[in-house]
C-alpha cells in the first residue's frame, strides 16, 4: 500500500514499497529545493527505501543550482544505500544542462516512471 508523504507542501513523495517517487511540477526554487533534499535524506535514513525516483517531466527549466541539489541528492541516497533515478527529463532540460557543464554524475535517467520503476526493480544494475 503506499503512502503519501509530503516533503514541503509543493513537492508530494510516494511511498510505492520500498521506493519513493518525487514529482517536481513548475519551478522549484531554491530554498524548496534544498527543504527536499533535507527531507528525502531523511526519509530515506528512516525507511527501508531502496530507491528514489524524481520525475522531472513537469519541469520546464533546470538551473545550475537545481542540478546540483539533484545531483547532491543521489549521491546522499548512495550513501544511504538507495539508489536514484532521475524519470521524464525534457530535450531542453537536457541540453540546458550540457550547456551548463553540468554532468550529474551517478545520476541514472529513464524517459518516463514506468522505466525508472523497472530500473530499480530487483535483478536491475
Amino acid at each position: 500500500m503506499s503512502q503519501p508523504f509530503h516533503a514541503t507542501p509543493q513537492v508530494p513523495v510516494l511511498a510505492l514499497g520500498d521506493i519513493l517517487l518525487v514529482t517536481l511540477q513548475g519551478e522549484l526554487h531554491d530554498g524548496m529545493a534544498e527543504q527536499l533534499q533535507q527531507d528525502l535524506t531523511h526519509r530515506i535514513a528512516a525507511s527501508s527505501v531502496s530507491g528514489v525516483v524524481i520525475d522531472i517531466s513537469g519541469v520546464e527549466i533546470v538551473d545550475s543550482f537545481l542540478g546540483r541539489v539533484l545531483a547532491e541528492i543521489t549521491s546522499t541516497a548512495a550513501l544511504l544505500a538507495a539508489r536514484t533515478v532521475l524519470a521524464g527529463m525534457r530535450p531542453a532540460v537536457a541540453i540546458t544542462l550540457v550547456e551548463l557543464g553540468l554532468t550529474l554524475p551517478g545520476l541514472v535517467t529513464a524517459l518516463d516512471v514506468d522505466r525508472a520503476m523497472e530500473l530499480l526493480s530487483p535483478g536491475e544494475a
